[in-house]
């Protein structure tokens, strides 16, 4: 199906930069409201997974030293290309997802002290009702001055975090929290929980370093923010 949709969507207007395959228009896509111009074709990358590509394709050294990486919950734009770069050895690890190297549970993670360069883990934490547990089993696997990205929808106009684990019903967690797996709505305090673990967190709007063209032609959103955690 995927060689057909490149081949049906393809044209110069817009541009996934994780392949740099061309398109006339990207797929819509969104959790109820639906997003124009969201969906990559070729690589089926969101914006969130552009925008973190170029920020470690133009900001770290990630393709070319050598790393030791995890990354929580894989997605599917990245899992082929980390594999495949000799300069990684790279961890996929998931509770449910048959597709990754081990089954694990954030909370309890397999791995020893201090293993890993890089670790990522996005769009995971909402889900967590005991977030404070799993940001603590991420600080302590990644190795000094190693790195992470944990992205997470958050909601900018909350100063602080919207969570009630009274709310249990798939229809209730939608309609307070967007998602019917979702356990709560990170505000601007997001940073700050990370911090109180003991990373030191870099608030990074990458956006702004990309041109008003570029971010048309890779479909991105402006002020996002990538939160960048070092141990």
């Amino acid at each position: 199906m995927r060689p057909f949709l490149v081949l049906f969507y393809k044209g110069n207007k817009f541009e996934d930069p994780i392949d740099g395959k061309k398109f006339r228009k990207l797929l819509p896509y969104g959790y109820g409201k639906q997003r124009e111009n969201a969906l990559s074709p070729s690589t089926l990358s969101l914006e969130r997974h552009r925008l973190m590509w170029l920020y470690l394709k133009n900001e770290t050294d990630f393709f070319s030293a050598q790393k030791k990486v995890l990354h929580i919950a894989p997605e599917q734009c990245f899992i082929s290309r980390f594999k495949k770069m000799k300069n990684l050895e790279y961890t996929t690890a998931d509770l449910h997802s048959p597709i990754v190297d081990v089954k694990a549970n954030i909370l309890d993670l397999p791995f020893k002290d201090n293993s890993f360069d890089v670790v990522f883990c996005n769009h995971v934490l909402e889900h967590i009702e005991d977030d404070k547990k799993a940001m603590k089993e991420l600080y302590r696997v990644l190795k000094p001055n190693g790195f992470g990205i944990f992205q997470i929808p958050q909601d900018l106009n909350l100063e602080k975090t919207y969570e009630d684990f009274s709310i249990t019903s798939a229809t209730e967690r939608t309609k307070h929290f967007g998602q019917y797996d979702h356990v709560r709505v990170y505000g601007k305090d997001y940073f700050d929980r990370l911090r109180s673990i003991g990373f030191k967190v870099s608030e990074i709007d990458y956006s702004k370093k990309i041109t008003p063209s570029l971010l048309k032609k890779y479909c991105l959103i402006k002020a996002e923010i990538l939160p960048v955690c070092v141990k």
